[in-house]
């Protein structure tokens, strides 16, 4: 077996043990939501109470939307993003519940990974044409397994768990509208979960694993995702535990994924720990989609940081998260020598910044979005140039 590949497996696990401790500790002091937003107990299990019974919705209660008219409504729908068209196509339905718009950061944390692995074969660094088309579909297949599979099953597992708040919020989405029945949903969260854990033991087995790392990855991810979701702990009631827990399944899950795929000697403790700190950027990415909601989750009892510190306090947490995480992490590049990926680093940082003190932290609420389009292309950017860092540096 590969010691330094063992030492980042057992690096993992205490994290893991870490943050389960966290999180329990973090269950017990997190308000509960109000009794009527609460989920029974019946309604909280995985098993419906009949087979085939569509989720019961009382018209009268609800808020409901009108059908969109946008042109791009069709694609709305299929990307699971507001405003898309209704439809009675089950499969555009299940589509929908997976959020496609979200397997973005998955895939792109895959192939930082594969980019940090040292071992893919690129064609533009001179490989051949046969070792660049496998190393090609081994990209593929697993972007395939952290973005449809394993995304998908949390965002439908998510969704499950949200039905009664989205009935009154969202009454038009899928489930709370009785568009596809409990069955139905509860055999695709299995389906997406058993296809992705399956997958995942047969690219280690593909890439020659001893150790079968990337199995071992997608349980952890998806035991988080289900306590993020799932009640009794449901970290997204939680600003701190909650919107970490979220960074470090866009950033550093996939990543690793991706590079103990492709090489898993090359995972070795320090990349365990860049991985890890920048995920705290990803927290602050997430507390930047807190700010249009605060209202509602103060109502619904959900502890997010701009509901527990105010928006003024809360707008220079995130950003100190974001800007302190990656000049961290270019400076730790330039201290290990390498300059250059350190000074890219620092130029893909500076435009950041700059769109906080024009953009957001004038007024987070109003100009969330349009802070994140303009920003986030230079954080993903960031990301891609540490994992060729990795790559390039022997530890």
């Amino acid at each position: 077996l590969f010691p330094a590949s063992l030492t980042s497996m057992r690096t993992l696990t205490a994290s893991a043990v870490v943050l389960g401790a966290l999180c329990v500790a973090d269950a017990f002091h997190t308000p509960l939501a109000p009794i009527g937003l609460r989920h029974s107990a019946a309604l909280s299990n995985l098993s419906p109470p009949s087979a085939g019974r569509a989720m019961p919705v009382r018209r009268s209660q609800l808020r409901m939307q009108e059908q969109p008219d946008s042109e791009n409504s069709g694609i709305k729908q299929l990307l699971g993003v507001r405003g898309g068209a209704r439809t009675d196509n089950v499969w555009a339905i299940r589509l929908q519940l997976t959020k496609p718009v979200t397997w973005v950061p998955l895939v792109w944390g895959v192939a930082c990974g594969a980019a940090a692995s040292g071992k893919y074969n690129a064609i533009w660094d001179g490989a051949s044409f046969d070792a660049w088309t496998t190393d090609f579909l081994k990209a593929i297949v697993c972007m395939f397994l952290a973005g449809p599979l394993l995304t998908g099953y949390t965002q439908t597992i998510n969704d499950w768990y949200d039905r009664d708040i989205d009935a009154i919020n969202e009454p038009d989405r899928p489930i709370p509208s009785g568009a596809i029945s409990e069955n139905e949903v509860i055999a695709q969260i299995w389906v997406l979960l058993l296809g992705g854990l399956g997958l995942a033991y047969g690219l280690d087995v593909w890439a020659g694993n001893e150790i079968p790392a990337v199995f071992l990855l997608s349980v952890f991810g998806s035991f988080i995702s289900y306590i993020y979701s799932a009640p009794p702990l449901k970290l997204k009631q939680s600003g701190w535990i909650g919107n970490y827990a979220l960074g470090a399944s866009y950033i550093s899950l996939p990543w690793w994924c991706g590079q103990c795929f492709f090489n898993l000697e090359s995972f070795n403790p320090t990349v365990a720990v860049l991985t890890t700190l920048y995920s705290l950027a990803g927290l602050g990415i997430a507390i930047v989609n807190d700010f249009k909601s605060i209202e509602g989750d103060r109502a619904m009892g959900l502890m997010s940081l701009p509901v527990q510190f105010g928006v003024d306090k809360a707008k220079w947490i995130c950003v100190g998260t974001i800007d302190a995480t990656q000049l961290g992490v270019a400076g730790y590049l330039a201290s290990v020598g390498e300059t250059n990926y350190a000074l890219v680093l620092l130029g893909l940082i500076l435009p950041q910044i700059y769109l906080q003190v024009t953009t957001f932290l004038p007024d987070p609420i109003q100009n969330d979005v349009k802070y994140q389009a303009a920003a986030q292309p230079f954080l993903v950017f960031g990301i891609l140039t540490t994992a060729l860092a990795c790559g390039h540096h022997t530890f």
